[in-house]
């Protein structure tokens, strides 16, 4: 990159941070929009209105830059206590959650516009991963109940690596065969090895932090530890967002935290709020930016197909499974109740968002009806953003799970 290219580069950061802001000021004040749709609704008047401002979306942007710094932010301050109350709702979620979303959604593009059912698949396991960020913006805004806000993000945070798995096995299976015994070995085998890779890397970190006492030096080492962990587990070729999600909670955790002081844990926490709220900027804009509108009308029919899909395959996993199934959990005592309410929106919280577009952007340009499968994945990022991130406020408010909603009996 030469010293103007740089110079343009840091322009336009600056010009879309500057922007972010202006939108961040109005939604707050004017409307009850989102944040983060406001931002994708912005990027995508950007890039339809075709003014003099040229983004080029590099896929490892999105994957190897911004997604890990957020699903380290957030599961650095998640709540390890009611993450393990709720493991096995939050574990069925993101990884049979994920395949059976992938595969209904294959199922209804090949039977509705006729697409070839590995690469219906594919396309299936770009939108199986969700992005809630607008329906958690609207929890913490009304102050939601913590353990639903736990189900909800730990839920994404965990799909995103899952998803990102079954996609390369999917990208990687086209045109080969792999049977579906080989498929599952290297999802278990994957989660496995990112999940030690996360959980050595987040306790190596807690144990050298322990005996410093210079908030500077243990904030970088949190920042080493959320990018090297990602960085290892790529290029060992395993998930690296599952190793950082697991890093996270680990130096989050109450042992990870034991040795820091007053000093340290309030840099730590503000700086990582900070770049989480950085990334999930950027994110967005850029997510906005990348949806052509001319592959959404030229894909119009199939995004309906999948969107349905999407939908469909969302309630039958919240409503049918997860509900059906509580009371099993709940006799063996991993499960506390949860009301009818929260399934609900646990069912509404089913966006999807950045992993979908990085996963679509970084499709090889030889790939068959490579426009169709992007235009399908813009297609439903936005109209999911649209429809649930837009409207999940009202929901919440009429099921009345605003402040002081705890659920009696639920930490």
């Amino acid at each position: 990159m030469t010293g103007s290219e740089t110079v343009r580069a840091v322009e336009i950061f600056v010009i879309l941070l500057g922007a972010a802001s202006l939108v961040a000021v109005a939604t707050r004040r004017l409307t009850a929009l989102p944040y983060s749709v406001a931002l994708v609704i912005l990027g995508t008047a950007v890039a339809a209105l075709q003014l003099p401002l040229r983004v080029q979306i590099d896929p490892q942007l999105l994957l190897a830059v911004l997604l890990p710094a957020l699903v380290f932010e957030g599961a650095y301050r998640t709540d390890i206590r009611s993450l393990w109350q709720n493991l096995p709702v939050i574990l069925f979620l993101a990884v049979p959650g994920v395949l059976i979303t992938a595969g209904l959604t294959a199922i209804v593009l090949h039977q509705a516009v006729g697409l070839d059912l590995g690469l219906a698949f594919l396309a299936g396991t770009m939108l199986a991963a969700t992005d809630p960020a607008a329906i958690l913006a609207v929890f913490k805004s009304l102050g939601a109940s913590r353990r639903l806000s736990t189900v909800v993000e730990a839920e994404s945070l965990f799909n995103d690596g899952t998803g990102i798995v079954i996609f390369v096995i999917a990208l990687g299976a086209i045109g080969h065969e792999v049977t579906p015994g080989q498929a599952v070995i290297s999802l278990v085998l994957s989660i496995v090895v990112s999940t030690l890779i996360g959980a050595i890397v987040g306790f190596l970190a807690s144990w050298l932090l322990s005996p410093i006492s210079d908030h500077l030096i243990e904030l970088t080492m949190s920042v080493v530890a959320a990018y090297g962990s990602y960085l290892l587990t790529v290029e060992l070729g395993q998930s690296g967002l599952i190793a950082t999600v697991v890093c996270g909670l680990v130096l989050g955790s109450e042992g990870g935290r034991r040795g820091l002081s007053r000093e340290s844990k309030d840099a730590i926490d503000t700086v990582w709020e900070f770049i989480g709220f950085l990334a999930t900027t950027l994110v967005f804009l850029l997510v906005g930016l990348s949806i052509g509108i001319s592959q959404l009308l030229a894909a119009s029919g199939a995004i309906l197909a999948a969107l349905v899909a999407l939908l469909v395959s969302r309630g039958v996993l919240v409503y049918g499974v997860l509900g059906g199934g509580e009371h099993l959990l709940r006799r063996f005592g991993r499960a506390s109740p949860m009301p009818r309410g929260w399934l609900h929106l646990v069912a509404w919280s089913g966006l999807r968002g950045a992993v979908s577009i990085a996963l679509a952007l970084s499709l090889p340009d030889d790939l068959p009806n490579r426009d169709l499968l992007q235009g399908i994945v813009f297609g439903c990022v936005l109209l999911t953003l649209l429809l649930q991130g837009t409207t999940a406020q009202v929901l919440v408010r009429r099921l009345g799970l605003g402040a002081h909603d705890e659920f009696a009996g639920v930490a």
